[in-house]
This record gives structure tokens, C-alpha cells and sequence, in this order.
């Protein structure tokens, strides 16, 4: 889609010339509405590192939209090898997320067959709208496979139905408010970034979806009183077994939902599984992030948008931006294609291959 702004509020756009991508940048939410123009790779590179926009499939459709830019540079004479050199560049900026890798890859099998720098621009462009629309329909689908689940809890219980979202996970929950279920979110802070009590509420505020902001340890006490019916996280990378890697703090809630007896499923699209990984608490790489993000938060004071320290200021501080959860603890996962079972076995239907897919 193309647009000179935010259209229906899309977090990713090519802008009407085509010469550069256009994101919602995610670090002025909620306190403002700013839309950055990402004009080369490099650019793409620093918002994807820096966390201008976040979410595995959104950070998936940019490293697309990226290789396009990189495509456009080359055909302007960036010299050779400057597609495998951005596309390094592009994986190597969040090393948890599948979807990034799997998007370069696609746009690289893809660019195989260009003939010359130009019909490498068409081609790349062709595939990050195809990966865009994609994304699109395969979160619809998610949200309508996960509406079920949310509407058998309901039936079982009078009253309204609660749940604690941690991750990207908000498909279902935006088909069940559609749909009429009596639906309340509690919405993890997800420090250090605070993605959920900035992005996420913000998301639900303006889709009119009842919610509340909790701190991140809250979760285990609303499930121990009955106040949770069920927990949808997303993922950033799941293991052919269906380990899970997710904001960190994820394993947590897991284990929290087990002992009192939540079910607990991961909604991500198929793109997010990968397959070359077994044993996900072995082989999933966790990112560390600067430890700045741990030891200041922004927010706005005296009106303005500002960092304030929250930690002694002679402390070190650790920044593991992800952790892993085991396939054993989750009840599910929603996908595109349905809700399968966390397991190597309830997953092979979904490899590349097994059912006619590419």
C-alpha cells in the first residue's frame, strides 16, 4: 500500500514515490503519533537495531522492505555484492527474531533470478508487498483461529472473560472484540521497554477493547485468584518442538499459568518457526540489549518526553531482552493455519513442504 501518511494507521508503508519506507515510530507512542521515513538499508537497519518499530512479522515485512532499499542502492551503482552485504547487515541487527532471517532469505532466493540491477528493484519490490499482504491476511486468520478458544472459556464461565497479553499477541483478542466477547485484557508492562503499557494500551485505547496496565509480576497473583482465564503471548523464534522465544519474562507467566491451571498459548504465523532449531532452550540465540534500557525509562515530565534514572547510578545492570519457554508449558499454539500442539509432532504438518507449502 502506498500512502503519503498513515494509512488506517498501518505500521509500515512505501511512500508514494517509492523511494523510501515510511513506519509509525514506535518509541514516541503513546505521548505522540510520529511517522519516520526510512530512505536506504542502513536506515532500516538502525530502526529495526534501535526498536523504532518492534514485533516479530512487522520487523519481518522491514528487513523485506530493507532489501528493496538495498536493491534501489544497487541499481544506483553501490557496487557489487551490495544485496548479500545489506542482507548480512539486515539479520544481524536482532538476532532472536526468525521472521527477519526468513524474510532476507525469501527476497535473496527470490533476487537469484534477476537479470540486471533494475529487475532486481521490481522483483524485491514484488516480494515485500507480497511479504506485507501476507502478514496481514496470516494475522487475521490467527486472530479468527484464536476467537474459538476465547469463546469456549466464555461459554464455560458467566461474566467476562480475562486475559493477560505478553508479547504480540493481540490478534485474537482484536477478533473476540469484534465478535462481541465480554473480553478485559490485563496488559503486562514488558519493562525494560515497556512495550506493552506504551504500545499495547495504546493499540487497545484506540480499538476500544477494555484493559488495564499491570506491572510485569502481577501476573502470577491475578492467576492465583482466579482473575485470568486464559494467556496469549507472541513469539520471536519457536523451535521445531515448539519451544518458544519471547519478551523476556514470558517463562515466568508460564510457569505461573501451569500452577494454577491457565491455559497458556503463543500466536505467531508459521514464518516464526524455526526449523533448522531443535532444542530451543539449547540453540535459540538470546539478544542482549544495551544496559542503558534497563537502568533509564522515558516518559514525559513537565509535558516533555525525557529519560529518568532508576537505578543506583553505581550499579551495573544485565539486558536479556528474551528468554525461552519450554514446548512442555504451553498448552497451544495459534497460527494461520489453526491451533496446533506444542510439540515436534503437532508441528511437522506445518514444515515447509509437508502440505504443499513453499
Amino acid at each position: 500500500m502506498e500512502s503519503a501518511a498513515t494509512p488506517d494507521l498501518q505500521s509500515i508503508w512505501l511512500r508514494e514515490d517509492g523511494q523510501a519506507v515510511c513506519i509509525i515510530d514506535q518509541r514516541a507512542l503513546p505521548f505522540r503519533l510520529l511517522v519516520e521515513e526510512l530512505a536506504g538499508v542502513e536506515a532500516v537497519c538502525a530502526a529495526i537495531r534501535e526498536m523504532h518499530l518492534r514485533g516479530a512479522p512487522l520487523i519481518g515485512v522491514a528487513a523485506a522492505y530493507g532489501m528493496y532499499l538495498a536493491a534501489l542502492e544497487a541499481a544506483r551503482g553501490a557496487g557489487p555484492g551490495h544485496l548479500h552485504q545489506a542482507a548480512g547487515r539486515l539479520v544481524a541487527t536482532r538476532p532472536t527474531a526468525a521472521n527477519l532471517a526468513w524474510a532476507v532469505r525469501r527476497q535473496l532466493a527470490e533476487l537469484a533470478d534477476a537479470r540486471s540491477p533494475e529487475e532486481a528493484v521490481r522483483i524485491s519490490l514484488r516480494t515485500a508487498r507480497a511479504i506485507e499482504q501476507e502478514d496481514v491476511e496470516r494475522c487475521r486468520r490467527i486472530g479468527e483461529h484464536g476467537r474459538p478458544l476465547l469463546e469456549a472459556i466464555l461459554a464455560r464461565n458467566a461474566g467476562w472473560l480475562a486475559c493477560v497479553r505478553h508479547g504480540t499477541a493481540t490478534a485474537p483478542l482484536y477478533a473476540a472484540h469484534r465478535a462481541g466477547l465480554p473480553l478485559h485484557v490485563w496488559v503486562d508492562e514488558t519493562r525494560p521497554r515497556n512495550q506493552g503499557s506504551r504500545l499495547t494500551a495504546w493499540e487497545l485505547a484506540r480499538a476500544g477493547v477494555p484493559h488495564t496496565v499491570i506491572a510485569d509480576n502481577t501476573g502470577g497473583h491475578l492467576m492465583q485468584h482466579g482473575l485470568v482465564d486464559l494467556v496469549i503471548v507472541g513469539a520471536d523464534r519457536v523451535s521445531r518442538r515448539g519451544d518458544v522465544a519471547n519478551k523476556i519474562g514470558t517463562y515466568l507467566k508460564a510457569l505461573a499459568a501451569r500452577d494454577n491451571g491457565v491455559p497458556f498459548y503463543a500466536a505467531l504465523p508459521t514464518s516464526t518457526i524455526d526449523w533448522s532449531i531443535g532444542d530451543g532452550l539449547a540453540e535459540i540465540p538470546i539478544e542482549e540489549r544495551d544496559a542503558r534500557e534497563v537502568r533509564y525509562v522515558e516518559g514525559l515530565v513537565g509535558g516533555q518526553a525525557a529519560e529518568v534514572l532508576v537505578t543506583s547510578p553505581s550499579s551495573p545492570a544485565a539486558n536479556y531482552a528474551f528468554d525461552v519457554t519450554p514446548a512442555r508449558l504451553l498448552t497451544g499454539l495459534i497460527t494461520e493455519v489453526g491451533v496446533v500442539p506444542a510439540s515436534e509432532e503437532g508441528l511437522a504438518g506445518l514444515a515447509p513442504g509437508a502440505t504443499g507449502k513453499d
